[in-house]
This record gives structure tokens, C-alpha cells and sequence, in this order.
């Protein structure tokens, strides 16, 4: 099987890397950081900071999984991958989606208790209760997405070598096969309707009981303070989401856009979240950026 990049833009290809290579830097960057800051400091060893390393080390994954593979074929035209290597590909990359997911509803579960319920805060999200929910979210993941690679094995591959994607993408290679793949195509639009509408709406749900227990509070000063504890996880909800719904948005709306488009939407949905994440974080919560800082002063020293 062979990627074929983004069609239409192939003499931009070099230019195009530059801002995805910058962007995974970042991610690589950002997300290393805020897995050694949590490690490093025991202070950081609660539910929203294990939370978080859960949620850097996915990112770190998801996009490793995919933009390696991606600067490759930009530039040195390396637009090869072993069958094989491409459902494995396919794997990981819908898995990890998957995760982080379940890791933002366990967040918005997490500001839901420490707010709502701040009494209860340190019984309720134990570490024992904090592993189940890690390994509840691998293995959903793995549960949903194992099926579609072993049901992609069976067919035959009579539409070309070609995916005209960069990455080797379900319904990508779905589109490849030869026969009846209706059960496949139904599979991955159930499997992503569940996942965003279930989880967007207890997220939703939480943020109600939330937004209810912040009003209830006597001083403005207090509510701000409270809902300031959420922000963080409000744009990390934000841009894990926002690019999916206008993904799904733009594939039924603009069905005869230039396939150009919706290749670099599914690239920026795959590398805006890592990137982002580590500075939404960075820069909203006191702790961490404290400790950037300190990293920093540190070095000048």
C-alpha cells in the first residue's frame, strides 16, 4: 500500500511540512515536559495531574503513530508501508482517538467531584478508582477498534495500491477493498457516533452540575476561582472536539470540496490536540507553569 500524500498539493509538500514539523516538535516537546514535571514532583500525584500525564502520553502516541510516516513521505517521497504495518498503523491511531476521549470525560468527571462534591474529593478519586478508569479507557478502545483490521484481512484489493491519504485511515483503506463493505462502513460511522455523542454528553453533563454548584457560591471572587479550575480542561475538550465536529461537518456539507481539504483537516484534527494541550495546561495551571519556570531559571543559572 502506498499513501499517497495530500492529492492536489504534491508540489507544495515541502511547504506544507514546515508547519507540521514545527507542530509535532511542540507536541514532543510539550508533552515530554509535562509527563517529567508530574513524575518529578509528588505535590503534582493527584487525580487531575494523573489525569493529564494519561492524557500526554496518549497524545505523545497519537501523534508518533501517524507524523513520522507523514514528513516522510513529504520529504524523501517515502510512500511505501507494508500492508500489515498499515492496519497496525490504523490501530493505533483509532484507539489512542479513542483514549483521549474517555481520559477528557474522566477529567470532566474529576472538576465535576472537586467541585461539586470537594469534601469527598480525596474518597472518592483514589488511585485504585483513578487505575480502573485508565484501564476501563484502554480497553474500550482496543475493544472497539480491534474488529476493523482483522475484518479488513479478508478482503480483496482490486481498486489500487493507492490511499489517497497520508496515513493509513479506516475508511481510507475500506474505500481500496473489493466486495460487499457495507458492515465496515456501518461499523466505523456507529463506532464514532458512540464515542462523541456519549462522551461529549456526560462532559456536558458535568459542566451542567458544575455550572449549577459555581452559581451557588456567595462570593464572585469564589466563583471565579472555581470555575477557573476548569478552563484548562474546557479547551482541551475544545480542541479535541472542535476539529472532529468540523471534520464530520465538512465531509456531508462540502461532499464535493477538493480532497485536499479534508486531508488537511484530518491531519490538523491528528496534531492540533497534542500540540495544544501541553500550553493550554502550561499556561492555565500555576503549579506546572511554575515549574517550567523554575526548569528555566535553573538553566540561566
Amino acid at each position: 500500500i502506498a499513501g499517497k500524500g495530500i492529492p492536489g498539493l504534491e508540489h507544495l509538500h515541502i511547504w506544507i511540512s514546515i508547519p507540521f514539523c514545527f507542530a509535532y516538535t511542540l507536541a514532543l516537546l510539550g508533552n515530554c515536559t509535562l509527563l517529567f514535571i508530574i513524575r518529578a514532583d509528588t505535590a503534582l500525584h493527584e487525580p487531575m495531574y494523573l489525569f493529564l500525564a494519561m492524557l500526554a502520553a496518549i497524545d505523545l502516541v497519537l501523534s508518533s503513530t501517524t507524523l513520522p510516516k507523514i514528513l516522510a513521505i513529504f520529504w524523501f517521497r517515502d510512500q511505501e508501508i507494508n500492508f500489515y504495518a498499515c492496519l497496525v498503523q490504523m490501530f493505533f491511531l483509532h484507539s489512542f482517538s479513542i483514549m483521549e476521549s474517555a481520559v477528557l470525560l474522566a477529567m470532566a468527571f474529576d472538576r465535576y467531584v472537586a467541585i461539586c462534591k470537594p469534601l469527598h474529593y480525596t474518597t472518592v478519586l483514589t488511585g485504585p478508582l483513578i487505575t480502573k478508569i485508565g484501564m476501563a479507557a484502554v480497553a474500550r478502545a482496543v475493544t472497539l477498534t480491534t474488529p476493523p483490521p482483522f475484518l479488513l484481512r479478508r478482503f480483496h484489493y482490486c481498486r489500487g495500491p493507492v490511499i489517497a491519504h497520508c496515513y493509513c485511515e479506516h475508511m481510507a483503506v475500506v474505500r481500496l477493498a473489493c466486495g460487499d463493505t457495507r458492515f465496515n462502513n456501518i461499523y466505523g460511522i456507529a463506532v464514532a457516533v458512540f464515542i462523541v455523542v456519549l462522551d461529549l454528553l456526560f462532559v456536558i453533563l458535568s459542566y451542567i452540575f458544575i455550572l449549577q454548584a459555581v452559581l451557588q457560591l456567595a462570593s464572585q471572587e469564589a466563583r471565579y476561582k472555581a470555575f477557573g479550575t476548569c478552563m484548562s480542561h474546557i479547551g482541551a475538550i475544545l480542541a479535541f472536539y472542535t476539529p472532529v465536529v468540523i471534520s464530520s461537518i465538512m465531509h456531508r456539507v462540502a461532499r464535493r470540496a477538493a480532497p485536499h481539504v479534508h486531508i488537511l483537516l484530518a491531519i490538523f484534527y491528528l496534531l492540533f490536540p497534542p500540540m495544544i494541550n501541553p500550553i493550554i495546561y502550561g499556561v492555565k495551571t500555576k503549579q506546572i507553569r511554575d515549574h517550567v519556570l523554575g526548569l528555566f531559571q535553573r538553566k540561566d543559572v
